[in-house]
């Protein structure tokens, strides 16, 4: 079994689908190695591209506000994605590119051990939970899957394009502090 550090290691030097020729960093995930909450989003943006950091563009700043709104602060979770190489022109991921990836990121799964996860946005979410799910209609909706609460929330980016999905995605945040604040319990 691999340790984070190793896991990132081989990533650096990834060739399995073509997001390698295009990017400046692989942006691997980052966060509390150890972290009870997990958020997943699609992949890299320009700035996470050029910076080597997940969700640091705007959509990381509404992202870090939400996280520090419910309580914790982003070194108390872990941060990553579907992709961690940059789609050109920040397309959507395609299938393969995403079956390439996928594999680490399940890697980091098993070796953080989340209580729960935040799919941010419907790619993250169709990956993870269903390919069928649909985003508006299933999101603030739990599931678990081996033993791991999931649960599906809109992109901050999407709330940058559109203010009526701010309030729900702020809900879906309370719910994600009040489920972990259960869980936290009830391992006392």
């Amino acid at each position: 079994m691999y340790t984070l550090d190793e896991l990132k290691e081989i990533t650096h030097s990834c060739r399995r689908c073509r997001l390698c020729s295009g990017r400046n960093n692989v942006v691997f995930g980052q966060g509390n190695h150890e972290a009870n909450i997990m958020f997943i989003g699609e992949g890299p943006g320009r700035e996470e591209d050029l910076q080597g950091l997940t969700f640091v563009g705007a959509a990381g700043q509404l992202l870090t506000k939400a996280i520090e709104g419910i309580g914790f602060k982003r070194e108390e979770v872990y941060i990553a994605n579907i992709v961690k190489c940059r789609p050109p022109n920040n397309r959507n991921p395609q299938e393969d590119e995403m079956q390439a990836c996928i594999p680490y990121l399940r890697w980091q799964v098993k070796l953080i051990k989340p209580k729960i996860i935040v799919c941010l946005g419907s790619i993250a979410a169709k990956n993870i939970i269903d390919k069928n799910l649909r985003i508006t209609r299933q999101r603030g909706q739990w599931v678990e899957k081996k033993g791991v609460k999931i649960l599906p929330t809109f992109h901050p980016a999407a709330l940058l394009r559109d203010d009526g999905k701010k309030r729900p995605f702020w809900e879906d945040f309370k719910e994600v502090k009040r489920v972990y604040e259960e869980l936290i319990a009830k391992a006392d």
